[in-house]
């Protein structure tokens, strides 16, 4: 049987201008045992579980995703040992002198604790490739409506996969994404990036209530 991650990912084109694949693309500042097999592993166990929640982001950024093969994980939070289903790594991610950390990453999973919720969340992005400036792979910019498009195959297996979740947005962007691709979602949180912890928490809180 083709595990759900798989069947994800497959979805998800390789060697695209400026989108990296976490999946299938290697990167220079990868450690050399943080191949995107790896990476695939690590999307197979956070998905093993049967979700009350999916929390959808926009896009992974260069400090998260692209390295941890997981929305919103960084790789400083992989080696804390504070992802539910994941085990540490015993090496680093990356070559970088210290390991990377995403403070949205940080806000969003100490929420989920906060909250009780975080053995029952999944954690997606509206497109899981990482868009970066051309030359510029530790750069994060916003997707295009093209890009973003590439996501919908995904976004609808998830659907299929976990019936009975509730899809929350992260974001104005992947609430419209959601609409169009006629998934029923939550109304969308406030992403945690630029002051925006409380409220993501606050709204996070009226969902589950």
């Amino acid at each position: 049987m083709i595990h759900l991650a798989d069947r994800l990912v497959a979805t998800l084109p390789s060697r695209q201008d400026g989108l990296y694949n976490p999946y299938a693309d290697n990167c220079a500042y990868d450690g050399p045992e943080n191949t995107p097999q790896a990476r695939l592993e690590r999307l197979r166990n956070h998905l093993d579980c049967r979700p009350r929640l999916i929390l959808v982001g926009e896009a992974p950024g260069y400090r998260g995703c692209r390295y941890s093969g997981v929305a919103f994980t960084s790789e400083g939070l992989l080696l804390d040992g504070v992802i539910p289903r994941i085990d540490p790594p015993s090496h680093r991610l990356t070559k970088r002198h210290l390991p990377l950390r995403e403070p949205s990453a940080t806000i969003i999973w100490r929420t989920l604790k906060s909250l009780s919720i975080q053995e029952e969340t999944v954690l997606w992005n509206a497109v899981q490739m990482h868009p970066h400036r051309r030359g510029e792979p530790w750069s994060n910019r916003t997707p295009t409506a093209k890009e973003l498009a590439l996501g919908v195959p995904a976004l609808q297996i998830l659907r299929r996969a976990f019936p009975n979740a509730v899809f929350v947005p992260i974001g104005k962007k992947a609430y419209e994404l959601l609409q169009k691709t006629g998934i029923r979602s939550a109304a969308y949180v406030r992403h945690p990036a630029n002051g925006g912890a409380a409220r993501f928490a606050e709204g996070l809180a009226v969902i589950l209530a």
